[in-house]
């Protein structure tokens, strides 16, 4: 009950980002339930329809993905004046982010439910002619345990990642101020000083990690395109095929490149500070550092996800793949929660460092200075996860195109 009086009472961009994870919700259970559909369809193949419901992993992760990011950011999950005196500590607040995601994603499992029912016609005549009836076997009854467990993974999944990663670590320090003031109220995972914005702010961690997962997908990679072809999946929807090795090597390397990316972001802004730096340059390499935890992984993310698809891209030699509507979808639904993720991270990052921003402007900086600043960061970002992206996407095509 809670749960529901602060969604009812957020605002309207709070609002909108849990209908983004609705949004999303519906497309991976419509796909969960496309396959189903293709499974009763055709009892005899049994290790296509198995190779389909693999396939769903990805827009199910990036679903996952982006419903984290949405209650990470939520406002009825962060630390406020007198939550605790009422039973609202860190704790509470966790399951609350939980329950918020869950109703989000449930709602979103419900319309994927009606159109897949419409498209089936057990609503009512059948659509499209009766042509999506035959590809999701309308003539049979679809069992109720298997499409109700279906339709909860998406809900289940994304509500227990919600609350583990946002549950209270121990060891952590809690915000030591007088209530109200911003630093009793911040942001347990925001890693910023309220008090000194512009300090430089430690190197994050998750740099081995990721080199050392994108050379393993790498070496994943060259060894399994001189293997033999036996092993070979063809992806659903003509999309690409290939050794089973080269796959897992390339889903090494986007993880590598999410884990890294934090790192870079925090390298990039002690460049831009490099010899003899300027109002600008010092300003905008700051920042960098300040925000490297809350954006790097994102554009980490975004980063194997474009790689990806020019990799994907690179394997076709003028002839275009006949992709269907379903992968259509998955590549929409991938993409989208990898962008979307990453705009909720830079409108955060803009919100966290407004009152930085009044400060600078109460102290007589020009308006310029800080425009050009922001410049600058994108303009320091593009130029190294570019060449990266590029980079990643040719290896990772070079295999494949063997």
């Amino acid at each position: 009950m809670l749960a529901l009086r602060l969604a009812r009472g957020a605002r309207p961009s709070v609002q909108a980002r849990r209908l983004l994870v609705t949004v999303a919700s519906a497309g991976t259970g419509f796909l969960l339930l496309c396959t189903f559909g293709y499974a009763l369809g055709h009892p005899g193949a049994a290790f296509g329809s198995s190779l389909r419901l693999a396939w769903c992993a990805a827009p199910l992760a990036a679903t996952v993905y982006l419903a984290v990011a949405v209650a990470r950011t939520d406002p009825a999950t962060r630390p406020r004046p007198g939550l605790s005196a009422v039973g609202l500590g860190p704790g509470r607040r966790s399951v609350l982010a939980a329950v918020s995601t869950a109703a989000a994603c449930a709602l979103g499992s419900l319309i994927a439910l009606t159109v897949f029912l419409h498209l089936r016609g057990d609503l009512g005549a059948l659509p499209l002619g009766g042509a999506a009836g035959a590809l999701l076997a309308a003539d049979q009854d679809l069992p109720f345990a298997a499409t109700l467990t279906l339709l909860t993974l998406v809900p289940v999944t994304a509500s227990v990642t919600a609350a583990l990663l946002l549950r209270p670590r121990p060891g952590r320090p809690a915000a030591t101020a007088r209530p109200g003031t911003r630093a009793a109220t911040r942001d347990p995972g925001d890693d910023t000083d309220p008090d000194r914005p512009l300090m430089p702010s430690a190197t994050p961690t998750g740099l081995p990690w990721g080199v050392a997962l994108l050379a393993a997908g790498l070496a994943v990679e060259s060894y399994a395109s001189r293997s033999d072809a036996a092993l070979g999946l063809r992806l659903p929807g003509g999309l690409a095929s290939g050794p089973l090795g080269v796959l897992v090597g390339w889903a090494c390397t986007a993880v590598g490149l999410a884990l890294a990316g934090p790192a870079l972001v925090h390298g990039c802004g002690r460049a831009l500070q490099a010899v003899r730096p300027g109002a600008v340059r010092l300003l905008a390499g700051r920042v960098l550092q300040q925000e490297a935890r809350r954006i790097g992984r994102p554009l980490g993310v975004v980063c194997a996800v474009v790689s990806g698809a020019f990799a994907a891209a690179a394997l076709y030699t003028g002839s275009e793949p006949d992709t269907g509507p379903l992968s259509a979808l998955g590549a929409v639904l991938v993409v989208g929660c990898a962008l979307a993720a990453l705009a909720l991270a830079a409108v955060e990052a803009k919100h966290a460092r407004s009152q930085t921003t009044a400060a600078l402007l109460r102290l007589g900086a020009p308006a310029v200075v800080l425009r050009a600043a922001v410049a600058l960061r994108a303009v320091a970002l593009c130029a190294l996860f570019a060449p990266l992206t590029w980079g990643i996407a040719e290896l990772a095509a070079a295999p494949l195109g063997r």
